[in-house]
């Protein structure tokens, strides 16, 4: 097992397993395990079991957590997977202001008149507006590309530029319809990590190119949202807007930034999906990837690269990529 940085917080949420068992969910204290479906009184199937009865499960586990009584079990030797299985998850584009201005730099035309330092500036203002007029941008992702942290990454043969964006992810509390900004951050449990693959080639249409965006091709394949290791209680996270969002690969940073440059926090994301959507208990909100992309670096993924993500306060995860084997 890959070496795991400890998170923020006397505890966290996880889901494990050791050989031949099956997974269970977990609470993590110093290195030790408990396990949660024997733990608690009404004993859940899974995390999300755990995440839908948050408010009276909270301190039962910060209880839990103080009893060294209990049947802990070490860290080191259990597999672990990724924290929780959603329902939904909802995904923030462009929402990191440095990003959004490389990205638009990169797919400028190659016709485009301006200059590096004219197009950065007219984007800037671009970005400037969207965060007065209280627009984020928000599209779906599929549950079944959630992978563990550090599952190997298949990229699909299809893929000409796979690439990395490391998020800050928001694992939701309890159903949130209408809700206010205020009042936003009272709906999240917890955080994690996710690495919201992209596939760069297939993001526009290019038969179409009046309809736009193609999430479902570019986004969705199996695996490519590695999650976790932890659900850090939201408690444990004095300010979701002021983490280090790192990303290294084959150990050289690509990635480094703060969520200070996320356009929209945490909040304005979850009140602005529930103006339209119910947001449901164990839901994710990705909120964005920050500056570093591959397409920035001209240097995309490939077979045997390893991937490191962390987030202050929310642990480390290590995943390796490997091409698909064609039939």
């Amino acid at each position: 097992m890959a070496t795991l940085a400890q998170p923020a917080g006397p505890l966290a949420l996880g889901t494990f397993s050791a050989r031949d068992e099956d997974p269970f969910p977990g609470l993590l204290v110093k290195e030790h395990v408990l396990d949660l479906s024997s733990a608690l009184d009404r004993a859940p199937s899974g995390m999300r079991a755990v995440v839908e009865r948050w408010e009276e499960t909270l301190p039962v586990l910060r209880s839990l957590a103080d009893d060294d009584t209990l049947d802990w079990r070490p860290l080191e030797g259990l597999r672990v997977h990724a924290p929780i299985e959603p329902r939904q998850i909802f995904q923030s584009g462009a929402n990191y202001r440095q990003h959004v201005i490389d990205l638009e730099v990169a797919h400028r035309s190659p016709d485009d008149p301006r200059t590096v330092e004219e197009a950065r500036a007219e984007i800037a203002a671009v970005m400037d507006r969207r965060a007065a007029e209280d627009l984020p941008y928000v599209f779906i992702g599929l549950p079944s590309t959630i992978a563990g942290p550090h599952d190997d990454v298949v990229l699909p043969s299809w893929a000409e530029q796979p690439d990395w964006e490391l998020e800050l992810a928001a694992i939701i509390a309890r159903p949130a319809y209408r809700v206010t900004v205020e009042e936003a951050l009272e709906y999240v449990a917890g955080y994690t990590i996710a690495n919201d693959l992209t596939d760069r080639a297939t993001v526009f249409r290019r038969d179409m190119k009046a309809i736009g965006t193609d999430w479902l091709r570019s986004k969705n394949a199996p695996g490519f949202t590695p999650l976790g290791p932890w659900i850090v209680p939201a408690e444990s996270i004095a300010d979701p807007g002021d983490l280090r969002v790192t990303l290294k690969l084959n150990g050289e940073t690509m990635q480094d930034e703060s969520t200070k440059d996320m356009l929209f926090g945490v909040a304005r994301l979850v009140s602005y999906i529930s103006q339209t959507a119910q947001l449901l208990p164990g839901d994710l909100v990705l909120t964005g990837s920050p500056a570093g992309n591959g397409i920035h670096w001209g240097r995309l993924l490939r077979d045997g690269d390893v991937m490191e993500g962390s987030i202050t306060g929310l642990g480390a995860q290590r995943t390796r990529c490997v091409a698909e084997v064609s039939a």
